[in-house]
């Protein structure tokens, strides 16, 4: 049998074809049943938002020879998927260096009081200590640091930065610092009991982080005001997973860890 085409409209009575023109930002078009004419402020899926001269906004469905072009009609369609942006800042706010290879480790370290402290350092500076070449390790505690100091045997070309939890006037913390004289080690703190309580409570969608009593474990204490599970463990993990970049933690841990930076790598004097 021989098919037929279904479409019987003669060839001369079927409308020419019209050109697809994405709706790309700010292009003028006119909607041609309506008149309206404006630049393209927003598209959706099947619809592209038009605004005037006079700031008037209207929506339009994208049909078929639905608009005029320069008089002309054409049929809007959806721009294609932007491609990604590679990130111009690291989450720290330094300028990224795209392709940049790690560094091979200084000599230089950076001790921090413990793996949460780590954990959070490498989420938000990790990309600049890659470049910079600075390794950074944990204290078990601040009861280590003088073995520490002994033990590394910091000078000129090895400087040690050391960034201490809760370094407040009269702590056990700032006793244990003070102690510590070596030109070439630099110890900075913040004022947190936890280094938990560097992330801003926006981040988490808290209004504060909770006051716990004295004797009572912190981190605990945390969990058991806020409604979590008690689950430390699981509840850093969520903390951390809040943390995108320098905004999400409070300046008093951001300052001391630029300084810690600034100090390992500065050329020696």
């Amino acid at each position: 049998m021989r098919a037929y085409d279904p479409d019987l409209t003669p060839p001369w009575k079927k409308p020419a074809a019209v050109p697809e023109v994405p709706a790309e930002p700010d292009l003028v078009v006119e909607e041609a049943g309506t008149g309206f004419c404006g630049a393209v402020v927003g598209c959706e899926a099947g619809a592209v938002t038009l605004e005037d001269r006079f700031g008037k906004r209207r929506v339009f469905p994208l049909a078929p020879r639905g608009f005029l072009l320069e008089g002309r009609p054409v049929t809007l369609v959806r721009p294609a998927a932007a491609k990604p942006v590679r990130p111009s800042r690291t989450a720290s706010g330094s300028v990224a260096v795209p392709g940049a290879r790690a560094r091979v480790a200084r000599a230089g370290r950076i001790y921090v009081e413990g793996r949460h402290d780590a954990e959070l350092v490498e989420r938000v500076w990790g990309d600049d200590l890659r470049i910079e070449g600075v390794v950074v390790e944990y204290l078990e505690g601040v009861d280590d640091l003088p073995a520490v100091v002994r033990d590394f045997r910091p000078g000129p070309d090895a400087r040690l930065g050391v960034l201490v939890d809760h370094l407040v006037p009269g702590s056990k913390e700032a006793r244990i610092a003070a102690s510590v004289t070596d030109p070439h080690v630099l110890v900075v703190g913040h004022p947190y009991v936890d280094v938990w309580q560097a992330v801003k409570p926006s981040a988490l969608g808290i209004p504060a982080w909770p006051a716990v009593p004295r004797g009572q474990d912190w981190k605990t204490g945390v969990c058991r005001a806020l409604g979590w599970p008690e689950n430390t463990g699981a509840a850093w993990r969520h903390v951390l997973g809040r943390v995108r970049s320098y905004r999400d933690l409070e300046p008093e841990l951001l300052g001391r860890v630029e300084e810690l930076i600034d100090w390992v790598t500065a050329p020696p004097s």
